[in-house]
């Protein structure tokens, strides 16, 4: 396809709205309330927001300037820069990355997706104990999270195979607004509950004395993580920008958007959550096991608030998992639609299947069953560490020395300032943030993940 055939997003606010419906997932509802609850509240917060600024929006901006300047899916933007190196493989470590995540991450979507429909039948009460049964009943059934994982992919296929305009854009105007409402509604509704000022303080009043060195390079991986960077996302959906798009305020935008919904996911689970005295370091199990019994608690008295408290909260769940997937998705759609020549519909039916078997072995793999595991993990666990462990950071480090050493300064300026007709003021200091700060930075990530630092 030829970059005058390539689809484009057709406005500014779907384009904006499409990117950050990319990066606002279950990493800003699920994972960041959690790792702020386990690094000491507010001090992680402001670290996090540092690292978004020095890591975070330069390596957008980076991934940006490749999608756009190619217009290609990300494999074959990559290739073009390179010139046929060696360089290519990052564009083509980038699909692989968000295909294996697409298949997984549908596990834990179809899971909020189920949460919501339990939430529609009244399902999500009892004690503390039938909570934890019920999450671990569910997520090791044989057949249950694959039904809803499956269910969740064919809705992003149909979504998908409308195209960037009637389906991608056209979905994130409609879901983006919808999440924002939920979100705000749920912020009110747990602010207002008794003792809830408690959770506020922990959120807003930062306790220095937490602070180690884990806590910086755990804000430093969930920037990453929150952002999509080199999942090949930022790229694929930059590939469908025009020339006249200003990619410095798009990723300063969209990472406000992102930051903004993750501190409001916080408003809606710390006040809930020290209102009836639960720990908020509860870990990954937060939203699954901890936080329906919050609602339980929280809301005992006014039954009917409480179930549409619960149904509200989900339903924001699966919402923010469904715009994420969108994204994953349609990088390994793009992929398969540019290098086989094939049709949309083709390219996200090979994708919609493919992710259908792995995110069945990955649920099954959770079962226990030997051959399902690798050196004693399952491989839901085994997809997770490779590609958000190992992948990931190793992506976004090769990304950030190929535009600050491979890729020609004045390619990458003139993306930058639109081929001069804006001013760049702050040119230099993003070329040495990528050239220098990002690369040490995800070394260090990625070392610490590993054990080694």
């Amino acid at each position: 396809m030829s970059q005058k055939e390539r689809a484009k997003f057709g406005s500014k606010l779907g384009m904006i709205l499409a990117t950050a419906g990319g990066a606002v997932g279950l990493g800003n509802v699920w994972r960041f309330p959690y790792m702020t609850g386990q690094n000491g509240g507010a001090a992680f917060i402001l670290i996090y927001i540092g690292c978004i600024l020095l890591l975070g929006l330069p390596c957008m901006i980076s991934e940006f300037i490749i999608g756009r300047h190619a217009a290609s899916n990300t494999a074959r933007a990559y290739t073009k820069l390179s010139n046929g190196t060696p360089w290519k493989w990052v564009g083509y470590l980038g699909v692989l990355t968000g295909f294996l995540i697409t298949g997984y991450y549908a596990v834990v979507s179809g899971w909020c997706l189920q949460y919501g429909m339990a939430s529609v039948v009244n399902h999500l009460h009892g004690s503390p104990e039938y909570f934890k049964t019920y999450f671990t009943d569910f997520s090791t059934n044989p057949w249950k999270p694959i039904v809803w994982a499956s269910i969740i992919l064919l809705i992003t296929h149909y979504i998908i195979i409308h195209g960037v305009r009637n389906g991608i854009e056209r979905a994130s105007k409609v879901m983006m607004p919808a999440l924002f409402i939920l979100l705000l509604v749920l912020v009110v509704a747990s602010c207002l509950l008794p003792g809830a000022e408690r959770g506020i303080e922990f959120l807003l009043k930062p306790d220095f004395s937490k602070v180690t060195k884990d806590v910086f390079l755990g804000a430093l991986g969930q920037s990453f993580y929150s952002l999509s960077i080199a999942m090949g996302c930022i790229c694929t959906y930059a590939s469908y920008y025009s020339r006249h798009t200003k990619l410095v305020n798009s990723a300063v935008q969209i990472g406000l958007i992102d930051t903004f919904v993750a501190v409001l996911a916080g408003l809606i689970i710390f006040p809930a959550a020290f209102s009836v005295g639960v720990n908020p370091d509860s870990g990954p199990s937060l939203i699954f096991i901890t936080l329906p019994n919050v609602f339980e608690q929280a809301f005992a008295g006014m039954p009917i608030l409480g179930y549409v408290i619960s149904l509200a909260f989900y339903l924001l769940l699966s919402m923010a998992a469904l715009t994420s997937l969108i994204s994953l998705h349609e990088v390994s759609t793009a992929f398969f639609q540019e290098e086989l020549h094939i049709s949309r519909n083709r390219a996200a039916m090979i994708v919609t299947s493919c992710c259908i078997l792995i995110g069945a072995v990955c649920s099954l793999s959770l079962i226990g069953w030997d051959a399902l595991t690798i050196a004693g993990m399952s491989l839901f666990d085994v997809f997770d560490f490779v590609t958000g462990q190992i992948f990931l950071p190793i992506g976004g480090m090769l990304t950030c020395i190929f535009i600050g050493w491979y890729v020609p300064k004045k390619i990458v300026k003139d993306e930058f300032t639109n081929w001069g007709t804006l001013k760049g003021s702050v040119f230099e200091i993003y070329y040495f943030l990528i050239r220098f700060v990002c690369p040490l930075a995800i070394l260090a990530i990625f070392l610490h993940q590993l054990g080694i630092v």
